[in-house]
């Protein structure tokens, strides 16, 4: 790979940018390991600029939509920075998505192209998609493609208001494309590896990275179809660190643990309990099988680790931090704080943030110390959800001249300056003219040593409106009552916030990346009820 030398303007803030700048300064510093592979920032580079002329080649323009629908695997990497290479955009397919949410994603996002792993050709072909010109098929003609395609970079006009469009998981409706300039994503979700710190250019980032002898290897265990993996994965090479990939078909502790030896892992990010517990309770069972000095800290996203889960990860991991961390697909990284074990049962979820974050009334003023409001954020936001003005206009508001992304959860200020996030307002639970948050009282059940895992939704009720509704699973063996959940709830909480009914569940229905899937939560408990 050749760089080109044509002009030497400061290069954009830009993903693509970021990737070519490390190649350049750090390229013989491994910037992704797999269980089985090595790839050097100078490889990752090449591979993505290859794949980027292909797609030049077959027509895809500066602005197209260019779909990824496998999981795991190197060329997910590829993807992600070749086709922003291209000026493309790449959209972020849930894998395990059937015929008609797969219709209404690739129908949503526009795709014009799909870069496929073979498993999921058919399901792809079976849509009736005429917009959808060109499959791209992992394994032979994928590698014969960029085997065919130039490694030099000939792409010329990219810059810092290129989109990048992440998918939300859909976890209480149809996924919504977020649309961000580039340079926002950089600044606003791809920068917590340097904590945040401003910067002012791209060459900046390439020396900062250049002059650290001691990176750190950050672990991607998610898919990376889902957002909080793509943004481990550009935390991490934005800084100049290694990020390793784990690309097994299912999520397994021990491969994990494996990932994590192998790769020298400093840093373990969960996706909440269904990732914490599994891999806590796979080091108590052997302790000695994993050499784990490499990890200094685990960091949680996505969804909120249970008090429960905490105190098995410490048990697990002694000495570890735990690095809790809020955001959203329509705000970036918003919060963060650091639990050291000294200060008891957390409660709801509490982070430190920054001047760019506020809790608003309904009437959008500042909240007051205490009350109860929707959390904001300003600066670097989005600019919008992808071909939806209504929702948009529900969510980015402008307040006193200043543009707000306001994602729709729940919060309160504390008097130290911290926010508590409460929950997601679109899951709020209204019992009697009582507002109930789901994931208070699932945080409240998974505290109990029989609950393995828990949800709440609300059910109808002739006389409150609603009901607080439980579906619980149990630990194996337990033989734990409707009736002990209730009390030890009563212990803790309110008691309109207790279920009224919890039924007992082989499995908690969750999405593909760990967060409670509350529509099918909601249909299930409905059943149960009838």
């Amino acid at each position: 790979m050749t760089q080109n030398t044509a002009t030497t303007a400061a290069r954009p803030i830009n993903v693509a940018d970021v990737l070519e700048a490390m190649a350049d300064s750090i390229p013989e510093r491994v910037a992704v390991k797999t269980i089985d592979d090595e790839f050097t920032f100078a490889q990752i580079d090449e591979r993505s600029t290859r794949l980027a002329n292909h797609l030049i080649s077959i027509g895809v323009k500066p602005g197209d939509h260019v779909a990824v629908h496998s999981m795991n695997r190197i060329e997910w990497v590829d993807a992600f920075y070749g086709v922003m290479k291209a000026r493309a955009v790449p959209i972020n397919i849930n894998f395990k998505y059937l015929h008609d949410e797969l219709a209404y994603l690739y129908d949503n996002a526009d795709c014009v192209a799909a870069i496929v792993a073979p498993d999921y050709v058919d399901a792809v072909r079976a849509l009736d998609l005429p917009q959808l010109r060109t499959l791209i098929v992992l394994g032979d003609e994928y590698d014969a493609a960029l085997a065919a395609a130039s490694p030099e970079r000939q792409i010329a006009g990219r810059s810092a208001d290129d989109l990048y469009v992440i998918y939300t998981g859909g976890t209480t409706g149809s996924p919504k494309g977020v649309v961000w300039r580039q340079e926002d994503i950089l600044r606003a979700a791809l920068n917590a590896s340097r904590f945040g710190a401003p910067f002012d250019s791209v060459e900046q980032l390439a020396a900062e990275a250049a002059a650290n002898e001691n990176p750190m290897t950050l672990l991607a265990g998610g898919p990376m179809m889902h957002g909080g993996s793509q943004w481990i994965l550009g935390n991490g090479h934005v800084a100049g660190f290694s990020v390793a990939l784990y690309t097994e078909p299912h999520f397994e502790a021990d491969k994990i643990l494996d990932l994590v030896q192998k790769a020298q892992v400093v840093s373990l990010t969960f996706l909440g309990d269904a990732m914490g517990r599994p891999v806590a309770e796979a080091i108590l069972a052997e302790p000695d099988r994993w050499d784990l000095s490499s990890l200094m800290a685990v960091s949680n996203g996505a969804a909120p680790l249970s008090e429960g889960v905490r105190e098995e990860i410490r048990r697990a991991l002694p000495g570890r931090f735990i690095l809790d961390s809020y955001g959203a697909s329509e705000s970036g990284a918003t919060g963060s704080a650091m639990d050291d074990g000294t200060g008891g049962p957390l409660g709801a979820p509490k982070f430190g943030v920054g001047p760019d974050v506020e809790v608003f009334t309904p009437d959008l003023k500042p909240a007051a110390v205490g009350e109860d409001g929707m959390l904001g954020r300003s600066g670097a936001v989005p600019l919008g959800y992808y071909k939806d003005e209504v929702k948009s206009a529900a969510t980015f508001k402008v307040i006193d001249g200043v543009r707000w992304s306001i994602p729709g959860d729940f919060a309160r200020r504390e008097e130290d300056g911290s926010v508590t996030v409460l929950g997601r307002g679109s899951v709020c639970i209204n019992t009697g003219g009582e507002k109930v948050h789901p994931e208070e009282v699932e945080a409240v059940l998974l505290r109990h040593e029989d609950v393995f895992d828990a949800v709440v939704v609300g059910t109808d009720h002739e006389r409150w409106g609603q009901q607080v509704t439980a579906l619980v699973q149990r630990r194996e063996d337990s033989t734990v009552t409707e009736d002990d959940l209730r009390a030890h709830c009563r212990s803790l909480i309110s008691n309109y916030k207790v279920p009224k009914t919890i039924f007992f569940v082989p499995e908690v229905p969750r999405t593909p990346v760990s967060k409670v899937d509350y529509p099918a939560s909601s249909k299930l408990a409905k059943e149960l009820l009838t």
